[in-house]
């Protein structure tokens, strides 16, 4: 496909959102396809990516701003993050995140938080709750030796 075909597709899908002149298309048409035809050669830069907001604010109580497209959610999940060729990895060192951090809405990342500490998982020696008779796998420390 050519630089002039792809400016004629981009400007087309913005003409589809907001009102343009004739004269304001075919000028877009123009510019984007001198200018996608000097990326191609090498001669400039591709566009930096602005965030639709500031990645600081982008964490919400209620929801998450996804960086990549500016559309709210509760998660950022997989299979969203996917759509747009990355990983959680990837994004969250893309937009200054920590490793650690959860792409998730702060309401949704505390009740994980809370409902993970209920579970006492590093607690867990094995054994299922129902299991409270049953002697554990191993010696016991308290355990009587037999003479």
């Amino acid at each position: 496909m050519s630089h002039m075909e792809n400016a004629l597709r981009i400007v087309e899908a913005q003409a589809g959102v907001r009102p343009m002149t004739v004269d304001e298309l075919c000028e877009t048409i123009e510019r984007l396809a001198e200018r996608l035809k000097r990326i191609a050669d090498g001669d400039a830069e591709p566009p930096r990516q602005e965030p639709p907001c500031d990645p600081k604010r982008a964490i919400r109580n209620k929801s998450i701003v996804c960086l990549e497209c500016g559309r709210t959610f509760k998660t950022l999940s997989k299979k969203h993050l996917e759509s747009h060729g990355l990983t959680a990895d990837q994004y969250r060192e893309k937009w200054g995140y920590k490793k650690r951090a959860p792409l998730s809405c702060r309401e949704t990342a505390k009740a994980r938080s809370e409902r993970m500490k209920e579970m006492k998982l590093w607690t867990r020696t094995g054994k299922k709750p129902d299991d409270k008779e049953k002697p554990a796998k191993g010696k016991a420390k308290d355990a009587p030796k037999d003479a």
